[in-house]
C-alpha cells in the first residue's frame, strides 16, 4: 500500500508543546509535520496497514503522543521508554492523552486554570483538548499504550514493535544519559537489531546534517528537513552490529 505524505500546511497548533500536551524544561518538542511525514514514509516499508510504535528515547513522550493523536487509525499500540525516570513520568501523562478520559481530564484541568488565573489562553487550550478528543474518537478511540524506564544501550528483552521512531539527543537541550558508549547511535541501532522483529523499521532522527550508519548497513530512505535529518533502516540489517 502506498501513502501520500501529509506535508500540506494543516493547522497543528493544538499539538504545540505545552498547549495540550505537557512539557517541561529540558524536554523539547518535535516538528509535527516532520513527525507525520516520517511515520508515513515508514509505513511504505512495514508489513500491514497498522503498526505497533515504539520510541526508545522518548523524553517527555511528545513525539509518540503527537503521532498517536495524528495517526490513531494507523497504530495499534504505542510504547515509550527512556533511561530518565523523570522523563518517563512526563511521558506517561502525555500518553494518557491518547484516551478519551485522559483528554477529558486535561480539558477540565485547563478550564480550572482558566477560571483560577483568568487567562483566555487556557480556555483556548481546553477547547483544543476537546477537539483532539473528537479527532481521536473519529479515528478509532483510545489507543493502548505503555511507558517505562529502560536503558536502550543494555536492553536485551524482545520488544513487540513494528516501527521505531526516535529523536536522539543532540547536545543542546538534550544529552545521552546512563552508561553512554563511544558511538551512541551505533549502540542504539545495535539494540534495535537485537530487540525488534527482523521485519521492523527503525527511524532515527537528529539535529545533524546526516545521521551516520555503520558500514554495511543500508538505508531504506534518508530525509533532510531544515536542521534535522533522518534515516530509515530495516531491523534485520542491524542484527549483526
Amino acid at each position: 500500500m502506498s501513502y501520500r505524505y501529509a506535508t500540506e500546511r494543516t493547522d497543528h497548533s493544538a499539538l504545540a508543546s505545552g498547549q495540550v500536551l505537557r512539557s517541561a524544561p529540558g524536554y523539547p518538542g518535535f516538528p509535527v509535520r516532520l513527525a507525520s511525514e516520517l511515520l508515513q514514509r515508514a509505513m511504505v516499508h512495514v508489513e500491514g496497514d497498522r503498526v505497533r510504535l515504539w520510541d526508545p528515547c522518548c523524553g517527555s513522550g511528545y513525539l509518540v503522543a503527537v503521532l498517536g493523536l495524528l495517526h490513531r487509525d494507523r497504530l495499534t499500540h504505542v510504547r515509550a521508554t527512556d533511561v530518565d525516570g523523570d522523563a518517563v513520568a512526563i511521558a506517561a501523562r502525555n500518553l494518557e492523552l491518547l484516551t478519551a478520559e485522559g483528554l477529558a481530564e486535561r480539558e477540565r484541568e485547563l478550564r480550572r486554570s482558566a477560571r483560577d488565573f483568568g487567562r483566555v489562553a487556557f480556555v483556548e487550550r481546553a477547547e483544543s483538548a476537546r477537539d483532539l478528543a473528537a479527532g481521536l474518537a473519529a479515528m478509532g478511540g483510545d489507543l493502548p499504550h505503555e511507558s517505562g524506564v529502560v536503558d536502550v544501550f543494555t536492553a536485551t528483552d524482545p520488544v513487540d514493535a513494528d516501527l521505531v521512531i526516535t529523536d536522539v539527543p543532540y547536545g543542546e537541550m538534550t544529552h545521552w544519559e546512563g552508561n553512554v558508549p563511544d558511538d551512541p547511535i551505533r549502540a542504539l541501532l545495535a539494540s534495535m537489531g537485537r530487540t525488534l522483529p527482523r521485519s521492523a523499521v527503525v527511524v532515527v532522527t537528529a539535529r545533524t546534517r546526516r545521521v551516520p550508519l555503520p558500514e554495511g548497513v543500508r538505508a531504506l530512505e534518508r530525509v533532510k528537513v531544515g536542521n534535522r535529518s533522518a534515516v530509515l533502516v530495516r531491523a534485520r540489517d542491524l542484527a549483526a552490529l
